[in-house]
């Protein structure tokens, strides 16, 4: 298996809007697990996505305003029996590419180094490819270069959670609309997808333009706060 990052050279971002910013962050928290914060938080996820507006942020307020309303157990079992041991739903997005090979082992070490390259201190509270921590990277970062090296994952994990009828589904919709050109329709587009191999650029930032902070995917507040 390839590595993540090819090629040399200064490294590329692709810049991204404001408004993808905050449907980044808020489907970051959304997608982890929905504890007693995490309910908290709704409001204040509520509020950054009407302040941005647009299709993405609407899905994501509509996935908000039912998990508002369901009790909290409910939530938890259900979240449980989405992404708890099955792979076909999984979260971690080096599994949807190296699979569980010596090979993923490598793909998270580069990951840590993507993250401290870019001028982030991760702090190890999840594994660097979950998925609510790269989303959490990308919005802080403007740099969808890791969501571009992995949308096929994304977009096999979004299929297959659509084929669950789960709520999820939704909130991995809004993620992938933030990606340019369309979605693939079908597990078979998006496996051809995968097998056209990693766009060629790299990742990161300069380390000169991003001041040393600590990263963690619980951190909303920076992004989500309406003033910003």
């Amino acid at each position: 298996m390839a590595g993540l990052f090819k090629g040399s050279g200064s490294p590329r971002a692709t810049s991204i809007s404001r408004r993808d910013r905050v449907v980044l962050q808020a489907a970051a928290h959304l997608l982890d697990y929905p504890d007693a914060a995490w309910r908290e938080r709704l409001p204040l996820v509520r509020s950054a996505l009407e302040t941005v507006g647009g299709a993405a942020a609407r899905k994501l307020i509509a996935f908000v305003d039912e998990a508002s309303l369901t009790p909290a157990v409910d939530a938890c079992s259900h979240y449980v029996d989405v992404f708890d041991f099955k792979n076909r739903h999984s979260l971690y997005l080096t599994w949807w590419l190296d699979g569980d090979t010596r090979r993923r082992g490598a793909s998270l070490v580069e990951l840590k180094a993507v993250f401290r390259d870019a001028g982030f201190v991760f702090t190890e509270a999840e594994l660097p490819d979950y998925l609510p921590v790269v989303l959490e990277f990308v919005a802080a970062s403007g740099d969808l270069g890791l969501l571009l090296r992995h949308r096929p994952g994304l977009e096999l994990l979004r299929l297959a959670l659509a084929e669950h009828g789960t709520g999820y589904a939704s909130v991995l919709e809004a993620v992938c609309s933030t990606l340019p050109g369309a979605s693939p329709k079908d597990r078979a587009a998006a496996r051809a997808l995968a097998s056209a191999g990693p766009p060629r650029e790299t990742v990161g930032l300069d380390p000169d333009t991003a001041a040393l902070r600590p990263y963690g995917h619980l951190d909303l507040l920076p992004v989500l706060s309406p003033d910003r």
